[in-house]
């Protein structure tokens, strides 16, 4: 569908809105409809849209057909939240809002149709806006490879300068004097000549060295590598039948060198499923069930979930555990009687009954969706709702109360108030909100009960549950008439009108009388908090980028900060928990500072020997930081987030956020999501990692070096643009400790291999030229040359590149540190490669000189001479063969049959080979091409060439046998220890560990949650038009092992990657 700017298009339920929409009109009254913006911020409630009302009766395609308004906007932004525009239409101008808006990427809901005008589209969409570029992932390893191929080349270049030097000089000194018998070929007519041609005939002798077959050897082991993620039965979701699956297999063994993970919030950690845990009501906690002797009972051994048959209302899906709340409810506590009267009432739900008994209830926030269903489980029914009344099934009997108003939440009142009339005429608010908000606006006689109930919410909080305080207030008749009328006049104040409602509402809602409190559960996903905990372990840092909104029951973002304390992101073990939540650049500037002072403050406090210096250099401050002492956590909402990554002050959120172990950013767009990761790659230079499931997530996903796709709920947009998915977050520990780490290790150990075996091949080529002239005369014959990287020594270093493993999967799991090498990439980088680069031109050099200067005196056992260049080059080749077989099955820590298979059917391979074209077979079918008739086995026939080939290869091998051997004894790595541990085991009797779950302690972690829905709201239940016509309703672990080398070279790294450097860079 080609969409242009200016056209009028139609939506009809259950569609993608295809372009940024002014709603013009609907099919429900007053130009409402439900749009569901998951793939915008991930949250999967419906929201509310409304036309003009100028519009909204432009029903039929004639009138549309002859509208003719102009929209004067802002210019295209990524601002999801925001919209400022005017209509002009009819000599008269309507402002424009986002509540006007159907965004591109929203799904129209539960309305038949509508139509909107196009005002954005293409990349002028918000949603284009917040997409980034799709950009090309290759791994360090691979930029690595690229850089030492190039140096290889220019080894090559050398060496070919080298000997073309040698061969011109050899030729002006030496060859001069047998120009006779020995001429130069045609065409040849000086020695300088001769050393250029000589210069090219040795880059193609030498070219060996360049590792082409390299790249393809690397992709075979890659592709071997996915295949075993996919085929990893414990990656695979049986109850979404849905296995894990590699999109890319370029990025492999980067899954071992991550750092930092940066993750979703909804339907990444969450289920997104709101549950109704516990409550406090009079002074009394429900929700605990208790054993004869009054200890908890643990949720396995938990008794059948309260019965609530005797409710035909109650929804089947609600479980609580708890039977003396309803014991309550049944026995009449007037107290347990208005706690549920006021989560039936205090709310913005509609309600939809599509048959008889058959509630369904459409909130904004899943969270207030819960409490209202708790109420109805308990007896307390919300049934419908018009303009102006409620109408609510308390114990089987129907009750309409008179909505008189609504009092809307909002950012800074942090609450929301309902008013209503009884049939018995009483006037009651009914009041819901954060317990810093609303205990503080309690009647004095309520300090008792206000003390322990505090208790109760402090208990909640510690166990990850989000809370919420409910009081209520009964009012006069005379004042409420006052009251009322007050209110009438400021809302149709043309100033100011924002203002004196807020006072209005400021006064009612005092000398309230606390009737309890909530607890509701986020529902974690399965396994998110032992995963969370083992990868932090690993030195992995976690941020959490949410797009949800942030609680405005609080004065921080506790929404996303209880998932983190229930996840284990955030403990009470932490120093301190920084909030910024500044509105200007100034004040987030001022928090962040405040926040660095007071780390560098406590590691002062605490020994460590740091003195704070305001004058402290970028990078200094940064190492500093980074070795501080305790444990600190950074919480940031979207619009603070916003100024601290501008340009000049990116660097010093960065410095902060990394000082830190946790991150939370809430209420963040796309687009700043991407940012974020983008800016951790520019100055940390370490290997980031996205994970998420929706198309909000997408540029976050792409612009991370490894993207992962969550298979959830909000569609597979994060799936088709991730590099791996799977269908649950837990699986993440085994993605990056067990394949992640295996990659990462059978990839350096292939690669060092690779190089050391080339070497030792070709630089037996470059020995050679001194001794014969510099003539660009080969050692081995052309065969063995063609078959020596086919043949001889691919397969064996292929399975060990596929195969290998150092420890088991379960020791990767039980030892998260065993991850951190691959984070400091000690494995392959520029020293290994020049360790064996040096430890090939050793073994070449001994392959070499060994077999000439043993040849230069050595006889037969008929007494000839044993010296000829047949011989020699027979032994020479096996030798090689022999010794990089041994080398390499040195380097295997994991034995399979294939491994064994490939080792030493090489080796059987070559000698078979090698028989075989000095046989007087070959001869006789190919006299010209295999003349050497015999030489293997007269050779390989003398005692003499076999304790040649002892020797050379003891002399290569022994040193390395050494040098591991005190190595391990020495100064073993934590893996060397791992495999010693588990073999004392296997020696030993299985001993059963049991592993004990302390309960987290109390804090203050309280949340009023219940208002993450849009300001605004309320009004528009009042005035009706959201109401649907309808006849029965109206709608709407273990301590962690020490590395001291390991942690010496982190701090190194650390200092040298520093965000100043980075920058100066």
């Amino acid at each position: 569908m080609n969409v242009r700017v200016g056209d009028i298009i139609k939506l009809e339920n259950n569609q993608f809105v295809a372009a940024d929409l002014l709603l013009l009109c609907s099919s429900e009254p007053h130009g409402l409809c439900y749009v569901e913006t998951a793939e915008l911020d991930g949250e999967t409630n419906m929201k509310v849209r409304q036309a003009t009302p100028v519009t909204s009766e432009l029903a039929d395609i004639s009138t549309l057909a002859r509208f003719d308004g102009e929209v004067i906007c802002e210019p295209p932004n990524n601002k999801l939240d925001k919209f400022g525009g005017t209509l002009y239409w009819k000599e008269n101008k309507f402002p424009l809002s986002n509540q006007n808006m159907l965004l591109r990427g929203c799904v129209l809901r539960n309305t038949e149709w509508c139509f909107g005008l196009v005002v954005f589209a293409g990349p002028d969409t918000k949603l284009m806006q917040n997409s980034g570029r799709t950009k090309f992932k290759r791994t360090s390893i691979d930029r690595l490879m690229n850089t030492l191929v190039l140096w290889i080349f220019g080894f090559l270049v050398c060496m070919g300068v080298i000997l073309a030097i040698g061969n011109a000089i050899w030729e002006h000194e030496v060859g001069v004097c047998f120009q006779i018998y020995l001429p130069w070929d045609e065409g040849v007519h000086s020695a300088v000549f001769s050393g250029f041609l000589s210069f090219w005939s040795y880059i193609i002798i030498l070219n060996t060295v360049v590792p082409i077959s390299l790249y393809v050897s690397v992709e075979v082991i890659r592709l071997g590598h996915s295949y075993f993620i996919n085929w990893d039965k414990k990656m695979y979701c049986a109850k979404r039948r849905t296995p894990a699956e590699v999109r890319t297999t370029t990025l492999n063994e980067e899954l071992g060198q991550v750092e930092y993970i940066f993750s979703d919030k909804t339907g990444t950690l969450t289920q997104n499923i709101m549950v109704f845990s516990k409550c406090s009501v009079n002074g009394h906690s429900y929700g605990d069930v208790q054993d004869v002797l009054g200890h908890n009972v643990e949720l396995g051994e938990r008794p059948e979930p309260v019965d609530f048959s005797f409710n035909p209302l109650a929804d089947p899906g609600f479980q609580f555990w708890d039977p003396s709340l309803l014991e309550a409810v049944q026995l009449g506590d007037p107290h347990v009687h208005e706690f549920f009267r006021l989560l039936s009432l205090c709310h913005t739900v509609m309600s939809e009954e599509k048959s008889e008994g058959e509630l369904y209830y459409k909130a904004q926030s899943p969270d207030e969706g819960a409490l209202v269903t708790a109420a109805r489980n308990f007896g307390f029914v919300f049934r419908s709702r018009t303009p102006k009344t409620i109408t609510v099934h308390e114990l089987g009997r129907a009750i309409t109360y008179q909505l008189l108003a609504i009092l809307d939440f909002n950012n800074i009142r942090k609450r929301m108030s309902v008013i209503v009339r009884s049939p018995e005429g009483k006037i009651r608010l009914y009041c819901k909100g954060a317990d810093t908000i609303l205990l503080e606006r309690l009647h004095p006689s309520n300090q008792d009960l206000t003390n322990v109930t505090t208790d109760h919410l402090n208990e909640y909080a510690g166990e990850g549950l989000r809370t919420l305080v409910l009081a209520c207030k009964d009012l006069e008749e005379s004042y409420y008439e006052d009251w009322a009328e007050r209110l009438r006049r400021a809302s149709g104040a043309p100033e100011a009108r924002e203002d004196r409602l807020a006072r209005l509402y400021d006064e009612v809602e005092r000398d309230m009388t606390l009737l309890g409190a909530t607890a509701i559960e986020d529902k974690l996903q399965q396994g998110v908090p032992e995963t969370i905990a083992i990868l932090t372990l690993a030195n992995i840092k976690i941020w959490v980028l949410t797009g949800d909104k942030q609680a405005p029951g609080s004065p921080c973002a506790e929404t996303a900060v209880n998932i983190g304390y229930s996840c284990k992101m955030l403990t009470d073990d932490m120093t301190e928990v920084f909030v910024v939540t500044g509105h200007t650049v100034l004040e987030v500037r001022e928090e962040l500072r405040k926040a660095r002072e007071k780390m560098m403050d406590g590691s002062r406090s605490m020994g460590n020997g740091f003195s704070y210096q305001e004058k402290l250099s970028s990078s200094k401050l940064t190492s500093v930081l980074e070795a501080i002492a305790g444990e600190y956590a950074l919480v940031i909402n979207g619009h603070s987030l916003a100024h601290a990554l501008e340009a000049d002050m990116e660097v010093e959120f960065l410095e902060t956020a990394c000082a830190c172990k946790a991150v939370i950013c809430c209420r963040v767009t796309p687009l700043q999501k991407a940012q974020v990761v983008e800016l951790v790659k520019k100055y940390k230079k370490a290997v980031t990692l996205a994970i998420g499931d929706g198309a909000n997530d997408v540029s976050m996903i792409k612009t991370a070096h490894i993207g992962v796709g969550i298979s959830g709920q909000e569609g597979i947009q994060a799936v088709l643009a991730s590099d791996y998915s799977f269908s649950q977050f837990k699986f993440l520990q085994r993605l990056l400790l067990v394949h992640g780490r295996w990659s990462y290790l059978r990839m350096c150990k292939f690669l060092c291999y690779f190089f050391y075996k080339n070497f030792a091949f070709t630089m037996v080529h470059f020995w050679f030229g001194f001794f014969c002239g510099f003539s660009a005369q080969t050692v081995y014959d052309q065969y063995f040359i063609t078959l020596y990287n086919i043949v001889y020594t691919s397969l064996p270093v292929l399975a060990m590149g596929v195969f290998d493993q150092d420890v088991p999967e379960q020791r990767s799991m039980e030892y998260p540190k065993l991850y951190e090498p691959g984070q400091l990439n000690l494995l392959f980088n520029k020293h290994e490669f020049f360790i064996c680069i040096a430890q090939g031109i050793y073994t070449s050099v001994l392959m070499f000189f060994i077999p000439y200067g043993v040849f230069a005196d050595a006889t037969r056992d008929d007494g000839a001479q044993l010296a000829d260049y047949q011989s020699f080059a027979v032994t020479v080749a096996t030798s090689l063969v022999i010794v990089v077989s041994v080398q390499i099955g040195l380097d295997t820590g994991f034995w399979t049959a294939i491994n064994h298979f490939f080792i030493w059917g090489s080796l059987a391979a070559y000698f078979a080979i090698l028989f075989a074209m000095h046989s007087d077979g070959l001869f006789q079918m190919f006299p010209n091409q295999f003349r050497f008739v015999g030489n293997a086995q007269n050779t390989l026939a003398q005692p003499t060439v076999w304790l040649t080939i002892a020797l050379t290869t003891v002399v290569c091998i022994m040193p390395v046998v050494a040098f591991r051997f005190l190595k391990l004894d020495l100064k073993p790595e934590l893996s060397d220890t791992v495999r010693y541990t588990q073999l004392v085991r296997k020696k030993q009797k299985p001993q059963h560990r049991c592993a004990r779950r302390g309960g987290c302690g109390g804090g203050s972690r309280r949340s009023g949650y219940a208002f993450s829905h849009q300001e605004g709201f309320g009004e528009l239940i009042m005035s009706g038009k959201n109401m649907r016509l309808s006849s029965l309703a109206l709608s709407g672990f273990t301590a962690r092992p020490g590395a001291a080398w390991i942690e010496t070279l982190r701090r190194k790294k650390g200092g040298e990657s520093s965000p100043d450097t980075a920058a100066k860079g």
